[in-house]
């Protein structure tokens, strides 16, 4: 195929997805643009799996670590950034390497998200407040009342989507089903676009998922998550969703053991690459290219775009 106008790089988390972006960026002349709604944020290097500096490879990496822990921040604003954000590169001559885990993130990129309203901070804030106050499992319950369809689709354990479909009925008054049509304009044309996604084998990426938090404690996690915990807004932004603060954090109490704490966090890794693996295999059609390991999803972009290699 022809030099693509932008090169799509998902997969579950551990997969290997960062190394592979660099690795086609220095190629292709390009810039790893950030898909993942955790790494996004300042203060969790460590526990989002954010590149560090040496693993960039000299390549230039954009939209990571820039968000505050108490800004909120949405598909919607990664959007609008990646809007901003493509002039540049393509005036520059770069072609955008998007990697990242959020499948909505990707779906919005190609024009499957619509152009939802921004929320009134009053609104935002009331919800937060809520949230903070009674937990997620009793405003699950408040959005079975409102909109129990939506409620339906979401776990009561998952406080980010049920805050977002809360503040949207209260600002539009109609459910999540009618303003989720898959309507929204693309910011890049998915003919024009290569697009792939990285499927490890199940046991592999679970054996991957440990190794790599412990590596994680090792390189200081527990005390990235105490300083991170400490910094205004934190425990109520949608940061502290990330996965090790909670352990972290009950740990540093003394309600946890090291070992219960990386137990848990490890396992809840687990559980989030499922769910992951799961959106990717419903939500993306059979223009995605899949591939079992990063070595292999380089080897056949060699092959298939000419200078590559």
């Amino acid at each position: 195929m022809e030099q693509p106008e932008a090169i799509l790089i998902a997969g579950p988390t551990a997969s290997g997805k960062s190394a592979l972006a660099v690795a086609v960026a220095r190629r292709v002349g390009g810039t790893v643009v950030n898909a993942d709604s955790m790494q996004v944020y300042d203060g969790l290097r460590i526990l989002s799996a954010r590149p560090a500096v040496d693993e960039m490879g000299g390549v230039e990496h954009r939209l990571y670590g820039h968000v505050p822990p108490d800004a909120p921040y949405s598909a919607g604003v990664w959007l609008r950034e990646v809007e901003a954000l493509l002039p540049e590169l393509r005036l520059r001559g770069q072609i955008p390497v998007f990697c990242g885990g959020t499948g909505l993130y990707f779906k919005a990129l190609l024009g499957g998200f619509d152009d939802l309203p921004e929320i009134p901070s009053t609104i935002r804030e009331r919800w937060r407040a809520r949230m903070a106050q009674e937990g997620p499992t009793a405003l699950h319950r408040v959005l079975t009342g409102l909109d129990p369809e939506a409620a339906a689709r979401l776990r009561p354990s998952d406080p980010q989507r049920i805050l977002r479909a809360l503040e949207l009925f209260e600002t539009t008054g109609a459910p999540l089903a009618q303003l989720q049509r898959g309507a929204g304009a693309g910011l890049v044309e998915g003919a024009k676009a290569l697009k792939l996604v990285l499927t490890p084998d199940r046991a592999l990426l679970r054996e991957r998922i440990a190794r790599r938090f412990d590596a994680m404690l090792a390189e200081g996690a527990a005390e990235e998550a105490e300083a991170f915990s400490a910094r205004p807004g934190a425990a109520t932004g949608l940061a502290a969703n990330a996965i090790g603060v909670a352990e972290l954090a009950r740990l540093r109490a003394g309600e946890l053991t090291q070992s219960e704490a990386r137990d848990l966090s490890v396992t809840r890794t687990r559980q989030y690459a499922k769910r992951q693996e799961t959106w990717f295999r419903h939500q993306f059609d059979e223009t995605w290219l899949r591939f079992a390991d990063p070595a292999e999803a380089l080897a056949a972009l060699e092959a298939r775009l000419p200078g590559l290699a």
